[in-house]
């Protein structure tokens, strides 16, 4: 069947053409099949970042096309790096990453560590845990945004349980204290079990042959878990991570469902911050600035982790 197919293509292939493809090297052959895929990423990635890294030396605002472009130089990254409120919302989004991060990470082992013993309803019990990742951003903040209600949301009406205080008198959304810390939790809610995942794909590389040797070793179980569990789980972990503060540092649609940067500025991360300075002042050549810093801190970040993420894999 497939000598037929391949046959039938021969034949179906014009001459001249297929004498030129006679005369190609199998490398000639793999590039001219790869090209139409890198023509796609250039198209795609790589022009928008330079055409981006252009239009940051300059003035230019999308709103005013007809208007004259000047060349500005480093203004716009001068005046990014000494504005106080971008600050502010870097502290914001570096509160909102940490957090999340840690509380991810702590709940999310822990959930993988439970459920790799096993037990009845095991798989019940995973495919719960793993329901809220697959829900769209957009949701979770609508579905969240009701439940954060202060008359009528379950989650005041579950604090007020729990510690005896009035529902009504405290807005998570609403409240300057507290708004950071409500999208913290629906982040760490939905997110979760993503690292739980990753966690519980460590957990069970591990060969059984290591606790064998360590239990024939007299090792308890608090000496296997620091000795063995950790050190092989780490590199997951690392990689759980670093994954998460990629999406977590451009976090953008999950926030503006729930608090829309408010109040104030409160919960206003770098990519909302960005997308009003873009789409909303029309300070296009200053938010191409903006966002090339953004680009820069990321990868730099991410290229130092990855370092420390191949030497722990090493070891």
């Amino acid at each position: 069947m497939l000598d037929s197919s391949i046959e039938r293509a021969a034949r179906a292939t014009p001459p001249v053409v297929a004498k030129r493809i006679q005369g190609l090297s199998d490398r000639a052959i793999a590039w001219l099949f790869v090209a139409p895929s890198i023509f796609l990423l250039l198209a795609v990635n790589i022009f928008p970042l330079i055409w981006t890294i252009r239009l940051s030396f300059t003035n230019f605002r999308v709103n005013r096309p007809n208007a004259e472009v000047s060349f500005v130089g480093l203004k716009n990254y001068i005046n990014i790096l000494t504005d106080s409120d971008v600050w502010l919302t870097m502290q914001a989004t570096a509160h909102f990453l940490i957090w999340t991060i840690v509380l991810q990470v702590l709940i999310g082992f822990a959930l993988a560590y439970l459920i790799n013993k096993k037990f009845r309803g095991n798989d019940m019990w995973t495919t719960i845990i793993v329901l809220p990742m697959m829900l769209s951003p957009a949701v979770v903040g609508n579905f969240w945004t009701f439940l954060y209600q202060p008359q009528i949301g379950l989650f005041n009406y579950a604090v007020g349980f729990l510690t005896g205080t009035d529902p009504s008198t405290f807005s998570m959304i609403g409240d300057v204290p507290l708004a950071p810390w409500a999208i913290v939790i629906v982040d760490t809610w939905m997110w979760t079990p993503f690292v739980m995942l990753i966690c519980l794909a460590g957990l069970r590389s591990i060969p059984g042959s290591i606790y064998e040797a360590a239990e024939c070793d007299r090792a308890s179980k608090w000496r296997q878990f620091w000795t063995i569990t950790i050190p092989l789980v780490l590199p997951f972990l690392m990689l759980a991570i670093l994954f998460r503060g990629i999406e977590n540092f451009k976090m953008f649609d999950l926030v503006v469902q729930l608090t829309g940067g408010g109040p104030g500025s409160t919960t206003e991360l770098t990519s909302i911050n960005l997308k009003r300075e873009a789409f909303e002042k029309w300070r296009t050549g200053y938010a191409s600035a903006y966002a090339v810093i953004l680009f820069v801190t990321v990868f730099g970040l991410a290229s130092i982790y990855v370092k420390a993420l191949n030497k722990v894999k090493q070891r």
